[in-house]
């Protein structure tokens, strides 16, 4: 059974959209998915699934977590392997002296068009470097993200479409599906 790592958008923000850990796995296991396991707060689900079809397997969670919560939270899916081969492809993997806090990773649901690579490298940072994936955008905060401006203006050119982590979380959520697999 193929191990699945759903990344929910917009979860346990500053005060907004509230999920405990707790609840968000039991919603994940009446929706039959398997061996559910979270982590930290920021809505990362690592599970079992015989579910074929990671669109409607998006839907699914999407619309079930709507039902529970009352707020309608992206997710983005990735397999074992999509995850391994994202960390094997960092621009940034071979780079000496990164501090992994600051390496974010944009998670998208569906590949970066050309009109969307375009506007991202069109975007002039102060001091934050930006590498295009297919379905990512690996992106270091030297200076850390809090301060950034770029976020916001990421935000609307995706259109909110993604979801953020850090590298830590990445190579965290790695291990414990290569755990399950």
């Amino acid at each position: 059974m193929p191990v699945m790592i759903a990344l929910l958008r917009g979860i346990n923000l500053a005060g907004h959209h509230k999920v405990k850990m707790e609840d968000l796995r039991a919603l994940c296991q009446s929706l039959k998915l398997r061996d559910v396991q979270t982590y930290v707060q920021s809505g990362n689900v690592v599970f079992r699934t015989d579910e074929k079809d990671t669109a409607l397997l998006t839907k699914r969670m999407e619309d079930a977590i709507e039902r529970k919560f009352g707020f309608r939270a992206g997710v983005v899916l990735r397999t074992t392997a999509e995850l391994r081969d994202l960390i094997a492809q960092s621009p940034f993997g071979k780079r000496k002296g990164l501090e992994p806090s600051k390496l974010t990773v944009t998670f998208l649901a569906c590949d970066l068009t050309k009109e969307t690579c375009d506007q991202v490298l069109g975007i002039k940072p102060e001091v934050e470097e930006i590498k295009l994936g297919r379905r990512e955008l690996y992106i270091y905060f030297p200076d850390g993200m809090g301060r950034s401006k770029l976020t916001a203006v990421l935000d609307r050119t995706l259109k909110k479409a993604g979801t953020v982590r850090n590298w830590n979380t990445v190579t965290k959520l790695l291990e414990m599906a290569e755990e399950m697999d």
